[in-house]
């Protein structure tokens, strides 16, 4: 259905002349026949009655006019769903259960009148960039491996998360009664964490801190979900897993497993905001002032950082 010749319906209804509503929509009376005309041949029915004081609705343009007015409700609402300023502003958390949406949550908590659209998709740092570029998303949070320079001219990035880790077991596990635990003990114990996909920049970062610290991170066997895998470390004596410090994870009280933090060093997975720098939506800098303002650094700790993520050497 031509949805102009529906909105120039509604406005020679509410007009009751075509003459002003052809004003109204800044056409000619002749244009606002011609469509009125087209829109009775396309439903085979007389809309209005022309009279010597203007146009009057037929038995049949009365009862169309609710459902015109609902089709241009429509069309406004579709428009509004995707056009940046107007629709939500679409941010990627990955998963719901990690700290990127932890921290979109609280953003939402401090700005409740910023409509969000919060979507996950299935993709790694250069898939999800690559959404971004092409405008399907506003913003992305993943670990950028690469330096600035190698990614496309738009892309802007931002380290807003500092990703800490906590190890969780079961309560017969060797670990289970530690107030926390160190790299170096971990080395002794199989940390698994099934179907991490090879070429990602978490599992770049996983090799990097099994490599640095004698890890040994089992990749071995299907992926049954999150509840399986807890289910399954719950029963165990030998099996744990890295989690991150602010994920969301729910079991039964049952399970009685342990979140142990990871200290001296603490492993730390940076995440960065990544956006276009010409993005027009007027949301997405309030999201960048909050990321910036959120982010917290503790002066004298020990950490570990992956090489792509430490800060340059100064220059002489």
């Amino acid at each position: 259905m031509d949805l102009d010749a529906v909105r120039t319906f509604v406005a020679a209804a509410d007009a009751g002349q075509f003459q002003d509503a052809a004003s109204a929509l800044s056409i000619t009376q002749q244009a606002v026949s011609k469509r009125i005309a087209g829109l009775e041949k396309d439903l085979e029915v007389r809309l209005f009655t022309r009279t010597a004081r203007g146009a009057r609705l037929t038995i049949d343009g009365q009862a169309f006019l609710p459902h015109a007015r609902e089709l241009l409700r429509v069309e406004a609402r579709a428009d509004a769903s995707v056009r940046p300023g107007r629709r939500a502003l679409r941010v990627d958390v990955h998963s719901r259960r990690i700290a990127s949406a932890v921290l979109l949550q609280d953003f939402h908590r401090a700005h409740p009148r910023i409509e969000l659209d919060v979507v996950t998709l299935d993709a790694d740092a250069h898939a999800a960039t690559a959404a971004v570029e092409a405008g399907s998303v506003d913003a992305t949070f993943h670990a950028v491996t690469v330096p600035a320079r190698q990614l496309p001219d738009a892309i802007r990035t931002a380290r807003v998360i500092d990703e800490h880790h906590e190890i969780l077991v079961g309560p017969r596990h060797a670990l289970a009664d530690a107030r926390t635990v160190t790299p170096t003990q971990l080395a002794e114990h199989r940390i698994w964490m099934p179907g991490m996909a090879t070429g990602t920049e978490w599992a770049a970062y996983y090799d990097e801190l099994a490599a640095a610290f004698g890890l040994t991170i089992d990749l071995v066997g299907p992926v049954f979900g999150n509840e399986v895998l807890m289910a399954e470390i719950a029963d165990s004596a030998e099996l744990a897993t890295l989690v991150g410090e602010h994920s969301r994870y729910l079991w039964p009280d049952s399970y009685d497993l342990r979140r142990i933090p990871v200290r001296d060093p603490a492993p730390v997975y940076p995440i960065s905001l990544i956006w276009r720098d010409d993005n027009p939506h007027p949301a997405l800098g309030s999201l960048r002032d909050h990321l910036g303002s959120s982010r917290v650094e503790t002066p004298g700790e020990q950490v570990w950082l992956p090489n792509w993520a430490q800060p340059p050497a100064p220059t002489s």
